[in-house]
């Protein structure tokens, strides 16, 4: 368990860093040019493999701990995208991944639902 709880830890630490701090993080990882949606997108992802590692202490159902990882990354990937849109992207970015967001998350609560009810 500790290992896990070290390995979310560092993931946490970096995405908030990467979301939060984009300049900062890129400095530090040494990435040139300077991408700031770029850093924006990989703190979500690493957010998102943090918030798995940990619910994966939770559930014991793998399929709801890799869907609801992904929700978190995802939401915040979309929330990414929204701050970020004055970047570049495309005007259609935000609504599909919010859909394709809120799709992971209502599977995520059927299944939890139907296992609660079985």
């Amino acid at each position: 368990m500790a290992g896990v709880l070290l390995s979310a830890a560092s993931m946490l630490l970096f995405g908030l860093w990467a979301l939060l701090s984009p300049a900062g993080f890129i400095d530090y990882v040494n990435y040139r040019p300077v991408n700031e949606h770029l850093a924006h997108d990989a703190g979500a992802f690493q957010i998102g493999l943090g918030a798995a590692l940990i619910f994966s202490l939770v559930w014991s159902d793998a399929i709801v701990v890799a869907l609801a990882g992904f929700v978190v990354a995802s939401g915040l990937h979309t929330m990414t995208h929204f701050i970020d849109r004055h970047l570049g992207g495309h005007g259609t970015d935000v609504p599909i991944l919010g859909v394709i967001t809120l799709v992971a998350l209502a599977t995520v609560f059927l299944r939890v639902r139907k296992k609660e009810t079985s």
